[in-house]
């Protein structure tokens, strides 16, 4: 299994829509809303890359609100 993380930037007024919105998004683990250059950081799982990239690039850059995005890849779990 695959992790990475979802960075995102939103427009703020639509950030609970938006938080809501990738909690029900499949493949996405956890949503939250957060202080800092990002709103929000999704942590998403999949088989492979591929099914992150699906989720990425056909649904969560698709929500209306979103203004971009940045993904980590997980490499390592220590706990």
């Amino acid at each position: 299994m695959i992790t990475a993380f979802i960075l995102l930037r939103v427009e703020y007024s639509h950030l609970v829509e938006i938080a809501e919105t990738l909690a029900k998004t499949p493949n996405v683990a956890e949503v939250y809303a957060v202080a800092g250059d990002e709103d929000i950081i999704a942590i998403v799982r999949g088989t492979d890359t591929e099914a992150i990239a699906d989720v990425v690039t056909h649904q969560i850059v698709k929500i209306p609100g979103v203004k971009g995005c940045r993904t980590k890849v997980a490499l390592r779990r220590y706990s």
